[in-house]
C-alpha cells in the first residue's frame, strides 16, 4: 500500500506554481511538461483533501491551505539550493533564474544590466511595484530581490543600503514654476500633480503631510509607476512627484526641491534572510553594491 505522503516531485512542483502564479511558467522553469506540473498538483490536492489554486484573470491565486503550505515548502526549497551548491561547481554561475522588484527604475534597472553583461545566462524577471506591494512580496517570499525605499523592518529581511534619495517636483523646463530655486507643496495645491499608484511609498508621505498641514490638492492623477508619471509630465499633463535618483535623467525636465519634502530615504537591496547567500542572489548584491559605490565615485564599470 502506498505511502500517504506528498512525493518530493509533487511538492516542488507545487512550490514553483505557487511562485510563478503559472503552470505553463513553472514547467518551463522545471523543464517538464505542463501536463506533469498539473497532475502533480491534482495529486497533491487529493492528498490533503483541498483545492490549493484557484484561476483567476490575472494568474493562480492560492487558497489559504496552500499559502500556509508554501511558507514551508519555498523555505525547503531555498535550503534544496544551498545544498545543490555546496555541491555544484562554486567557480562559475552558468544558469538560473531571478525575479526581481523595485519602486523605479534607478538603480535596480543599470544593476541589471551591469548583471547581464557578467552572467549573460542567468534569467531576470524584473517588474515595478509599489511599495506596499513589494513589501507584500517580500513577507510571501513572492520574489528573490527587492530595490526599494524605505523597507519596513523586518528580521526575516536582510537589507543593505544602496544610496540616498529624495522627493523632488519634476515639471517641464517651460513650466513657469521651472524657474524658481524650491517649490512647496502649499503652491503645488492649485497645480496637477502626478503620483504613483495606490500603495506607493510617495502617496503614503503625500497624504501625510497633506493631513498634518491641513492641504489638499483636487487636481491629484494618478497613474500606475514612476515611469508613466515621467512620461505624464513630459507632455504637459502637471508636475510630478519623483524620486530625485529613481529615473534616467531627462534633459526636458527640472527637478525643484519641495519645502516640505526636506527628508532624504534610503534605497535598499532587500531579500528574505535565508536567501541572501544563496549563489544567484549573493552575485546579483554584490553586482548591485559594486554598481552603487562606483556611482557615488563617479568611476565607470570595469
Amino acid at each position: 500500500m502506498a505511502e500517504n505522503k506528498a512525493t518530493p516531485a509533487q511538492i516542488t512542483a507545487f512550490t514553483h506554481v505557487a511562485r510563478e502564479k503559472s503552470f505553463t511558467k513553472a514547467a518551463a522553469i522545471l523543464g517538464v511538461t505542463q501536463s506533469s506540473v498539473t497532475q502533480h498538483i491534482a495529486n497533491l490536492e487529493n492528498l490533503i483533501g483541498t483545492q490549493l489554486f484557484l484561476r483567476r484573470r490575472e494568474g493562480l491565486e492560492m487558497t489559504a491551505p496552500a499559502r500556509e503550505l508554501f511558507d514551508l515548502s519555498d523555505r525547503l526549497r531555498t535550503i534544496e539550493q544551498r545544498i545543490e551548491e555546496r555541491i555544484g561547481d562554486y567557480s562559475s554561475i552558468k544558469s538560473g533564474y531571478l525575479r526581481i522588484i523595485a519602486n523605479a527604475p534607478r538603480p535596480a534597472l543599470p544593476a541589471i544590466a551591469r548583471y547581464g553583461e557578467l552572467y549573460p545566462n542567468v534569467r531576470i524577471e524584473f517588474a515595478l511595484v509599489s511599495w506596499k506591494k513589494a513589501m507584500k512580496q517580500l513577507k510571501d517570499r513572492e520574489v528573490d530581490i527587492a530595490v526599494i525605499v524605505m523597507p519596513d523592518a523586518n528580521t526575516d529581511l536582510y537589507v543593505h543600503f544602496l544610496e540616498k534619495t529624495c522627493y523632488r517636483a519634476f515639471m517641464r523646463k517651460d513650466h513657469p514654476l521651472a524657474d524658481r530655486d524650491m517649490v512647496s507643496l502649499k503652491e503645488l495645491q492649485n497645480e496637477t500633480v502626478i503620483v504613483p499608484e495606490d500603495g506607493s511609498l510617495t502617496q503614503i508621505l503625500l497624504h501625510q503631510k497633506s493631513m498634518k498641514l491641513g492641504y489638499s490638492f483636487p487636481r491629484l492623477i494618478k497613474t500606475a509607476t514612476f515611469p508613466v508619471v515621467k512620461e505624464a509630465v513630459l507632455h504637459g499633463v502637471g508636475i510630478g512627484l519623483m524620486l530625485s535618483e529613481g529615473q534616467f535623467p531627462s534633459s526636458s525636465l527640472t527637478a525643484l526641491p519641495i519645502l516640505e519634502f526636506d527628508e532624504s530615504f534610503d534605497t535598499c537591496l532587500v531579500t528574505s534572510r535565508d536567501k541572501n547567500d544563496l549563489r544567484l542572489v549573493k552575485s546579483f548584491i554584490d553586482v548591485a553594491i559594486d554598481w552603487s559605490t562606483r556611482t557615488k565615485h563617479g568611476i565607470q564599470p570595469e
